[in-house]
């Protein structure tokens, strides 16, 4: 079972998010909370395998909360729920350790899937939080978009063939396990290309390294998620 703590300041979306997940016969909402500081002493006090944060909260925000929970209860993941023209918040909580962003009008199939992939280890970059990413970075000064993409592909061409084709799978949101069974592995071997991945980029996180695979356009196709 996937134990989840859900953090928002508004009552309304706590209801919202939690009937989405009671629809999931893996998945129990073990607590919840009504800003950072809160979901800090929720996750510490119910060691949840996953934290849904709004990534906006009075006081202590998401991203710090985020930051604070990575800190100090590390097995417990952390997917943002994000609105449209907060580019520059999902920045600072890539930065902060967050694994999974999901948008609040997004799709609720979405949510139960972003809370899988995280508490089963993967980054959860839906691509079109992937592509506002990788837009604002551009447009920020952090360098032309195509001189981005063309930066990232560089920086992808640096890696081995096998490790290019394991960030390819990270960026599309699997986990080691399901890098695994695609590529007929050890999740041992995985885990360790993973590792070697990310400091060839000189990265802490996956979901910083899954959006180096969209800029760099090697994330394949979806496939069929689980129901």
């Amino acid at each position: 079972m996937i134990r989840v703590l859900i953090a928002d300041d508004d009552a309304m979306v706590r209801a919202g998010v939690r009937a989405v997940l009671a629809t999931a016969p893996d998945i129990d909402v073990v607590a919840e909370a009504v800003d950072g500081h809160d979901a800090v002493e929720q996750a510490r006090r119910h060691r949840p395998a996953v934290a849904v944060l709004d990534i906006r909260m009075p006081g202590t925000d998401g991203i710090e909360a985020a930051a604070e929970i990575r800190g100090t209860v590390p097995a417990t993941g952390v997917v943002m729920l994000t609105t449209f023209g907060e580019d520059d918040h999902i920045l600072r909580a890539l930065g902060c350790g967050a694994a999974g962003f999901l948008v609040k009008s997004g799709d609720p199939a979405d949510l139960i899937a972003g809370v899988r992939a995280v508490a089963d280890g993967a980054a959860y970059l839906p691509p079109k939080i992937a592509a506002r990413v990788v837009a604002h970075l551009a447009a920020s000064g952090a360098g032309s978009q195509a001189g981005r993409r063309a930066a990232a592909r560089d920086r992808v061409r640096a890696l081995t063939a096998r490790e290019r084709e394991v960030l390819a799978f990270l960026g599309g949101g699997l986990s080691n396990g399901q890098i695994a069974q695609r590529l007929r592995v050890v999740e041992g071997t995985v885990k360790a290309h993973v590792s070697s991945i990310l400091a060839r980029l000189d990265m802490d996180n996956r979901a910083a390294a899954a959006v180096v695979a969209h800029e760099a356009g090697i994330v394949p196709p979806a496939a069929p998620g689980p129901p």
